[in-house]
């Protein structure tokens, strides 16, 4: 997937949301989203991303992929594309890893602030995220609210990235390009806070792999 590229105010809201007695359910996608980074410090679960095309002003399904994903915030994740093709996107908090399996070949970048408005960051990084991005409520859909986040960065390669929220968790993802390509990522089996082990997000070279450093 192209995902690459303690904020005071979240825990107000979240402490507002509490004290107002209001339900996961009756709250914004806005406030959703960013009760669950808060309180969400680990995360693991299946996705399935659907490249859309447009063909004669229709939009269609295109490239269909699936896999799993699992994260510890901050800028900790693993990315794993199991359908069609076999290839790992991996941080450990410093450094950025692409594994493509059928290749043998191992792309190293520094995470730096690569992926500062990316999906990758509003889903796995800080929690500060008005740093990065601006996000407004676009509505309902299909019992699901939707939030748009707008990168701050002007070189970020995504337009805008929309995140759906039901029952405090973030169910879909749809990515748009500056180039206004659509990926539309659901994300299923979501479990919040398991807790994984020291070496977890240690990414080993595979023996005999070709080392890539751009």
């Amino acid at each position: 997937m192209n995902i690459i590229k303690k904020s005071v105010c979240y825990g107000a809201i979240v402490g507002g949301l509490l004290s107002l007695g209001m339900s996961i359910a009756q709250a914004s996608g806005v406030e959703q989203f960013k009760a669950f980074v808060v309180n969400t410090k680990t995360a693991k679960g299946e996705f399935v991303q659907v490249q859309m095309k447009t063909v004669n002003g229709v939009s269609k399904m295109g490239k269909t992929s699936s896999g799993t994903f699992k994260f510890a915030r901050p800028g900790k994740f693993i990315w794993t594309y199991v359908k069609p093709y076999d290839q790992v996107l991996q941080a450990d908090g410093d450094k950025l890893y692409l594994y493509d399996k059928d290749l043998n070949q191992v792309t190293i970048k520094s995470l730096g602030n690569a992926i500062a408005s990316s999906p990758a960051a509003i889903l796995f990084g800080s929690v500060d995220l008005d740093k990065n991005f601006v996000m407004k409520d676009v509505g309902v859909k299909q019992g699901v609210e939707w939030l748009e986040a707008i990168p701050k960065t002007k070189d970020s390669q995504f337009e805008t990235i929309g995140i759906g929220m039901k029952d405090g968790v973030p169910v879909g993802m749809e990515l748009r390009d500056s180039f206004g390509q659509l990926s539309v990522v659901t994300l299923k089996n979501f479990e919040k806070n398991p807790s994984f082990g020291a070496d977890q997000f240690k990414f080993l070279v595979p023996q005999g792999a070709e080392v890539l450093r751009p």
